[in-house]
């Protein structure tokens, strides 16, 4: 009996051991054919190509993730960096050091938000704007945005140092989604900061984070918890917008949108993106800008704007681009909403950020309460 006992203790060893090796060579292969521009640089028949890859891998990898998620608790994707939450994943502390060090120059444009908040819609204007409506994501011009578009905290794009200038003015579109604490700064550089309501933040980030992490995600009341608090990655909305309205005010080289005045009047944000980058636009290169930034555009060509590279779990469906409406606020519940809306109002007591001017519902104190 007690050598039958060892002999299956041994077999579940072993299987242990195999099955740790199989998700470390896994996750090795993955990130050797993705990490920083590998992925995006390809020509669109290649990325196609490695997604039908990853979606085979994938059917022996998700069930085993799956099930050992039920047993063994999420690893923690928190780490904070002069007192700010980032991902290690997506973002190690040391590309957070360097991106901190980097000195701008006057070819660099900033694209910054706290994530999930208008991003990539962003840098796609700036490409259009710097193209004058002739940007090229194909196979013969830049290949996707994140090929020509550095993250400059992350490891998830081209590097600094390997992307093009874009257009006539050879400037290089940069996104981050540092608070201004963190953001390197200069007089030289251009900066342009896209604020979305801070509950359809929140709804867009919880899809995001299942999409991409599938049974490790957290449930959406501990992401609330976390959203609700320092912990939030890349530090929480209300104080990451009110750094950013400080700048935009003090700074003349610092531009701020809002994600619901795009899309209410696309036409009128193209033309102060423009005016903010000295592009003068003909009517039909406005044209052809604003066409081609709309989420329809996008959507129908959601394989030039993927946001981070391919896993195995973004593989399992689901897409970037969800709807990009202006009431996603009104898809959490009333009490959900409530806590995101008083916390909001609460860190931005005595900020120069106007939240009546431009979410009247969040500085709104409900009937009843004091």
């Amino acid at each position: 009996m007690t050598l039958i006992v060892a002999a299956l203790v041994l077999i579940l060893v072993l299987i242990l051991i195999g099955t740790g090796l199989y998700l470390w060579r896994s996750m090795r292969w993955l990130r050797s054919e993705t990490i920083g521009n590998r992925y995006f640089s390809r020509p669109i028949a290649a990325r196609r190509e490695l997604k039908r890859e990853i979606t085979q891998r994938a059917r022996w990898f998700v069930p085993i993730v799956t099930a050992l998620s039920k047993v063994v608790p999420a690893p923690s994707f928190n780490r904070k960096f002069r007192g700010v939450a980032f991902n290690p994943m997506l973002c190690p502390r040391y590309k957070f050091e360097a991106a901190t060090r980097y000195k701008p120059d006057s070819g660099d444009i900033f694209v910054a938000t706290q994530m999930k908040c208008g991003t990539t819609w962003m840098q796609q204007v700036v490409y259009e704007v710097l193209c004058h409506g002739k940007g090229d994501l194909g196979d013969s011009g830049h290949r996707h945005m994140y090929a020509l578009s550095p993250w400059i905290e992350s490891i998830g794009s081209v590097s600094m140092e390997e992307a093009p200038r874009i257009g006539p003015t050879e400037k290089r579109i940069i996104k981050t989604h540092f608070p201004t604490s963190l953001c390197p700064y200069s007089e030289d550089a251009r900066y342009v900061y896209v604020a979305r309501h801070p509950v359809s933040c929140f709804a867009s980030c919880v899809d995001f984070v299942q999409f991409l992490a599938g049974p490790m995600a957290p449930s959406t009341s501990k992401f609330l918890d976390k959203y609700c608090s320092d912990e939030m990655w890349w530090q929480a909305w209300p104080d990451h917008v009110a750094g950013w309205w400080d700048w935009s005010i003090d700074r003349p080289n610092v531009l701020f949108v809002h994600y619901e005045d795009m899309l209410s009047d696309l036409g009128a944000e193209v033309d102060r993106v423009a005016t903010f980058l000295d592009t003068d636009l003909s009517s039909e290169e406005r044209s052809e800008v604003i066409r081609k930034s709309r989420f329809d555009y996008m959507k129908e060509n959601e394989e030039y704007f993927e946001m981070t590279a391919p896993n195995y779990f973004s593989m399992g469906g689901g897409t970037y681009f969800a709807s990009g409406r202006v009431d996603r606020h009104q898809d959490i519940g009333a009490a959900e909403r409530e806590r995101i809306h008083a916390y909001c109002r609460t860190k931005l007591t005595g900020s120069r950020y106007p939240l009546d001017r431009f979410y009247s519902d969040v500085a709104e104190i409900p009937a009843g309460m004091p």
